[in-house]
Order: C-alpha cells, then structure tokens, then sequence
C-alpha cells in the first residue's frame, strides 16, 4: 500500500524559506512522476513542481519563478520541495503526489505552510 508522508511546513515571514519532504513507501517509485501541489483557502489545488523519479527531469508551475526546487533521494524514497523567497500568496496546504497512470492517483495528508508579511 503506497503511503505519502509529508513533513516540513509552518510558518515563516515573507522572504524566508522552507524545505517541505515527502516520505514515500510501499512500492517502487523509479517509473513514475511525483510531484507537489498546494491548495489555498477558498482556492483549487494547483501545480507546484514534479519531478521524473528515474530520469531526474522537473517540471514547476509559472508562479514558482525560480524561487523553488524540486528533488528526490531515492535512496530514501523522498521527496522535497525547498522553498525560498516565500510570498504570503504561498501560503497553503502543500500536498505530495504520485502519477503511476494519468493521473495523480496517491496523496500524502498535506502540511501547512503559511506565509506572514
């Protein structure tokens, strides 16, 4: 049974930074895609970043800007998202991912992050 963990969230004043991880178990991950999405309040959960658990190969939404970075220890069957220059429009429930079809079909519980000015 596939289990996402995340970890990492709280609260930082704008500008700041946070490393998000997401502890994964319960199969191989090396065909797959895993990625991040967040949800704001009263908002859609949207696209964060992804990342091609074998080839390396990342993907990020048009708001991350350069500001974070997507990566994967496969050796730990993590993932992360570290997060700088954070906004107070970054603030979220931050959820991790896994693609084995067409779709996202395993979610981690979330971790909130929020974002003070």
């Amino acid at each position: 049974q596939v289990q996402l963990v995340e970890s990492g969230g709280g609260l930082v004043q704008a500008g700041g930074s946070l490393t998000l991880s997401c502890a994964a178990s319960g199969r191989s991950f090396s065909s797959y895609d895993m990625g991040w999405f967040r949800q704001a309040p009263g908002k859609e959960r949207e696209f964060v970043a992804r990342i091609g658990w074998r080839s390396g190969t990342t993907y990020y939404g048009d708001f991350v800007r350069g500001r974070f970075t997507i990566s994967r220890d496969s050796a730990k069957n993590t993932l992360y998202l570290q997060m700088n220059s954070l906004k107070p429009e970054d603030t979220g429930v931050y959820y991790c991912a896994l693609r084995t079809s067409r779709v996202y079909d395993y979610w981690g519980q979330g971790t909130q992050v929020t974002v003070s000015r």
